[in-house]
Parts: structure tokens; sequence; C-alpha cells
């Protein structure tokens, strides 16, 4: 049986990014980075949910300037 794979969060962000650039197709990125084309597709959908955290959070950044 094969051992999963782990990724870490940089990796992710790194691919996601590249995926979100549109420069290059799913499967010219997951190539690149040995990875299936379902994952990068699956990666650059979790970054764009992620990123509505990051404007909709003022209130607490806000509070993490301030320290």
């Amino acid at each position: 049986m094969t051992k999963r794979r782990s990724f870490s969060d940089k990796f992710k962000a790194t691919v996601a990014l590249e995926a979100l650039r549109g420069d290059r197709t799913a499967p010219e990125i997951a190539a690149k980075h040995k990875v299936h084309s379902t994952q990068v597709t699956t990666w650059k959908r979790q970054a764009i949910d992620g990123l509505t955290g990051v404007f909709s959070d003022k209130v607490r950044r806000k509070r993490c300037f301030s320290l």
C-alpha cells in the first residue's frame, strides 16, 4: 500500500497562486509540481474561498496592529 503524501501550506499556496494567475492550465501546473490536476483545482477553489476572510476581519486586524 502506498503512503499518502502531505504537502505544506506554503506549497499549496504556491500551486494555488499559480493556478489563479491563469498563465497555465491545471494539468500543466499539476505536471510541473507532480500532483493531480484535481488537487490543483481544489487548492485553487480553497484559496478563492479563503480570500474573503483576508478582507472581512477588519476589527481583528486593527487590534493586532495596535498592540
